[in-house]
């Protein structure tokens, strides 16, 4: 299993936290999934005090990695400031960072994404960037000091998939040692495996999940699409052919004369 800032994970499945029916359900869907690491919104948490106690609680007794997230920002202060706040509310120094420069797409902000990674990663902090299948931004965001990308495969919330495989093909060959997340945009279980077999290191998640109709059984069918896909990409698949070949031998076949 890839490590993440030196942590090795038991699963490759990231599940977000937000929209889900119950506490129960939520419970229910991350240890039915074996989901590794939860994200959580810092600023719907520290919204409400006894409310935020008891969420917290609830993800303790999960016994996942928390991976807080600036949800929400638009300015690299703005981030920076919500990332020192989880470090403090969550005890941890893991941030998914979100800079979102484009209201309607959602799209991460490349300039201000930069700015504030930069100054994160200055203050300690382990960075897990929202970014695009962008390869220039990829290199500034390592440049930055960041040891991980998390590339969309679509805009947040959209179910689209992967929406530029070749994009997400040229990043993944690009930065083969660099850990990578694909985070964001997918719908189906099916979508998570196409991102493993891609090379992707692990899958992140949420809309899917907790607005399914049944959202545990979502969560198991994703778990177990990701870990088909990685199988899938570990077993090292054929290339696709343009021309079709047999795939029974001829040599030995009888010719009737």
């Amino acid at each position: 299993m890839t490590a993440f800032y030196g942590v090795e994970l038991p699963t490759a499945f990231m599940l977000g936290t937000a929209q889900y029916p119950s506490p129960a359900i939520l419970g229910a869907a991350f240890r039915e999934s074996a989901a590794s690491v939860a994200t959580v919104s810092v600023r719907r948490e520290a919204a409400g005090a006894q409310a935020g106690e008891g969420f917290w609680r609830l993800i303790r007794d999960l016994g996942v990695h928390v991976l807080p997230n600036t949800a929400g920002c638009h300015s690299p202060s703005e981030a920076i400031t919500t990332a020192k706040m989880a470090r403090e509310l969550f005890e941890t120094d893991w941030i998914k960072l979100e800079v979102i420069g484009h209201s309607d797409s959602l799209q991460p902000d490349p300039f201000g994404l930069v700015e504030a990674a930069a100054s994160l990663c200055r203050d300690g902090f382990k960075v897990f960037p929202y970014t695009t299948e962008d390869l220039v931004l990829a290199d500034r965001l390592l440049d930055a000091g960041c040891e991980v990308l998390m590339p969309w495969g679509a805009p947040i919330g959209t179910g689209l998939g992967l929406v530029n495989p070749y994009g997400l093909r040229s990043l993944r060959a690009q930065y083969p040692d660099v850990p990578m997340v694909i985070d964001a945009g997918l719908g189906l279980p099916s979508q998570a495996a196409q991102a493993m077999e891609m090379g992707f290191d692990a899958v992140l998640l949420n809309t899917a999940v907790a607005k399914a109709g049944d959202p545990v059984a979502m969560a198991i069918a994703f778990a177990k699409a990701i870990e088909a896909g990685k199988l899938a990409r570990n077993a090292d698949p054929m290339d696709p052919r343009d021309m079709a070949a047999p795939s029974t031998p001829l040599i030995g076949k009888a010719f009737l004369q």
